[in-house]
């Protein structure tokens, strides 16, 4: 009788708040349930939000969707293995075991008294179970820690609970009200693996749903090629089908163009601070190229950065995908195959800074090859052949050699590299080959760690060996000099410091008593109070973005009129920042220390530059020829290893 039936099956389901158990004659017995619960654990209704690591619905609730958690790094406690406690294997306590006494001396020998923990074997020799006993404490297990000297009336114990290393530093760095502390634990602290989801940003309920025995943590972690033909490869049922097919035609759509913009190699669940420029550049394309819209302006900052020339041909491709959309496509580039490809070619020059300025050629590309554009255009010279880059001669040979072994970071496939010494080595390779990842993901931060003790994370590998043969390793990328007006090239390169030293020489700054620090637009008594240094005057615009007008008082040269009026050759200390590095070399050719760095900046092909020009004004590529200079003008000891990142980056082939 289903009726009666249905009948029992509704007063068990409200006597049983929603959950009946149905016994069947003769079989076992099975549980139902009104709500998305089962076996004691409950399901909230599944919504686009649910599977999004940004969505409280969806993200792991311990990390919050961020897939890794603030924790104390274990290798950041004992940087050094070989060690022992005694010999200051845990950093924490290397000044405590130093001195051989102290309060937190006493818990240490307490605990090795404890556990059998031996202070003088080396910590990788030490059993797991001790190590783990030192970090991370003895659950409720107490420890009897001395005081005083034995037989005096100031000896004595007392029984307290040893936390472990790791439990005590988080305690402390979460309790502490001071920022020095704060930032002396913080040195041990590292993003880690979320231990709730393993890394995978979803909460335990998403992770539960699968398509095809996948969940969407498993198939955010393909690549793009793999993912595409997932999705290709998927079996759907009619019905399922006719719901499918236009969420999989936009998944198509957009893998399709990270596909034809050469990221197939690419998960798509990697981190944006990973990926490099040119990557994440071709990223910005596709999701344009996604967006099919026309009659729009693209403006293109050198997007063949990060490139390799095989990449080249891809981007072209998408970007004349753009044009034919019914686009305009402005490229700003210095690529040789970009200049070729375009339409219409306009050519700035003739020269850099004040040389410069003029529309030396505007045309197809084609009339780059005449003899007039060849004559007034130093593009047109490169692009034709009468000008090229020529390499040296001769090639220095290797006086020794560095060697990576067991790299294994991102796409590297556990390689053994050898990086000679004493030469110019170029790393290169396709897009996404690895070379940042076995540059900048391993050796540098090795390297950065051994010789100067930086805590940044060093890229999976198993050891690094000729170590000896460098004393420093020095980083040249084009990450700004400064992000104020207030930074320049001089004040970068340490130039100012020493033009200021040398105008407090002068005979009228002794005669008013000034010192190197009058000369700064940085501090009162010599600067502009109106404009504090400035040089300009912000006005707030309410609902506006704010306005920078001159200074009337200094009329933009930062000092006030008493500064100004100390002069070397003519030339105030303002006149000096407006003056173009080539000829503040000339100027201060009998200051050794100050000439060297002058000459250096130069050297790289920046003497066009003003020396006060503001920081936030300088391209990647000079940002980086400064660096470069201020590093070439120090004293050299002969076993530094330069570290450059793509140099050559918004260089004309004349620069490189």
């Amino acid at each position: 009788d289903k009726r009666r039936l249905a009948e029992a099956v509704e007063l068990a389901l409200r006597a049983g708040k929603g959950e009946v158990r149905i016994e069947p004659e003769g079989g076992e017995p099975i549980d139902f349930s009104e709500s998305r619960q089962c076996c004691g654990v409950s399901y909230p209704e599944l919504s686009p939000a649910s599977f999004s690591f940004n969505a409280p619905l969806g993200m792991c609730p311990k990390c919050n969707g961020l897939g890794s958690v603030l924790e104390i790094d274990p290798e950041l406690i004992v940087p050094d293995p070989s060690l022992s406690i005694r010999g200051g294997a845990i950093q924490p306590w290397a000044t405590s075991v130093e001195r051989g006494e102290g309060w937190t001396f006493r818990i240490i020998e307490a605990m090795s008294q404890a556990t059998g923990v031996d202070l003088d074997v080396p910590w990788k020799k030490l059993p797991a179970k001790q190590k783990n006993e030192v970090l991370h404490g003895l659950g409720g297990q107490k420890v009897r820690v001395n005081w005083g000297k034995e037989g005096s009336e100031n000896h004595g114990s007392w029984a307290i609970r040893f936390q472990g290393v790791i439990p005590t530093l988080m305690r402390r760095y979460q309790e502490t009200t001071s920022e020095k502390m704060r930032e002396q634990y913080a040195k041990y602290l590292r993003d880690l693996p979320c231990v709730a989801c393993g890394g995978r940003r979803l909460r335990n309920e998403s992770l539960s749903v699968q398509l095809a025995n996948k969940n969407l943590a498993e198939i955010s972690a393909m690549s793009v090629r793999d993912c595409d033909a997932f999705f290709r490869s998927l079996e759907l049922g009619r019905s399922e089908k006719a719901i499918a097919e236009g969420v999989l035609r936009e998944i198509h759509a957009r893998l399709g163009f990270l596909l034809n913009v050469g990221l197939e190699y690419l998960t798509l669940d990697r981190s944006g601070p990973t990926l490099s420029g040119g990557e994440a550049q071709r990223i910005r394309l596709a999701s344009q190229l996604g967006s099919e819209l026309s009659g729009v302006m693209y403006v293109l900052d050198e997007p063949s950065i990060g490139l390799h020339p095989r990449d080249n041909a891809r981007l072209l491709r998408t970007l004349e995908g753009l044009r034919d959309l019914g686009n305009s496509v402005l490229v700003v580039e210095h690529d040789e195959e970009t200049i070729r490809a375009a339409d219409f070619v306009v050519d700035f020059g003739p020269g850099a800074g004040s040389e410069g300025g003029h529309v030396v050629f505007a045309g197809p590309p084609s009339e780059l090859l005449t003899p007039k554009a060849i004559r007034e255009s130093a593009t047109a010279q490169f692009i034709s052949g009468t000008r090229r880059i020529v390499g040296p001669k001769e090639r220095r040979k290797s006086r020794a050699s560095l060697v990576i072994r067991g790299a294994k970071e991102h796409n590297l496939q556990n390689i053994d590299v050898s990086i000679p010494l004493g030469i110019l080595v170029g790393v290169t390779g396709v897009s996404g080959a690895g070379k940042s990842s076995l540059i900048n993901g391993i050796l540098l931060p090795a390297l950065s760690k051994e010789l100067h003790r930086a805590q940044e994370p060093v890229g999976a590998h198993r050891t690094i060996e000729g170590i000896k043969n460098i004393d420093k390793v020095i980083a040249i990328d084009q990450k700004p000099i400064g992000r104020t007006p207030r930074s320049n090239p001089g004040t970068y390169t340490k130039a100012f410091d020493e033009i200021r030293q040398v105008f407090a020489m002068l005979p009228e700054a002794k005669s008013r008593g000034f010192e190197a620090s009058r000369f700064s637009f940085n501090l009162k008594g010599g600067r502009c109070e109106a404009c504090q240094g400035d040089g300009v005057v912000k006005v707030e615009m309410h609902f506006l973005s704010d306005v920078y007008v001159t200074c009337e008082v200094c009329e933009g040269k930062r000092y006030n009129a008493e500064t100004l009026a100390v002069k070397l050759k003519g030339k105030s200390i303002a006149d000096v920042l407006d003056t173009p590095i080539s000829e503040c070399a000339e100027l201060f050719a009998a200051f050794p220390a100050l000439s060297r760095i002058l000459r250096m900046l130069c050297e790289v092909g920046l003497g066009y530059m003003k020396l006060g020009q503001s920081a936030t004004t300088v391209s990647g590529g000079e940002a980086q020829r400064i660096k470069l200079a201020r590093e070439l003008a120090r004293t050299q000891t002969g076993k530094t290893l330069y570290v450059l990142d793509e140099p050559t980056t918004g260089l004309h082939f004349g620069d490189v």
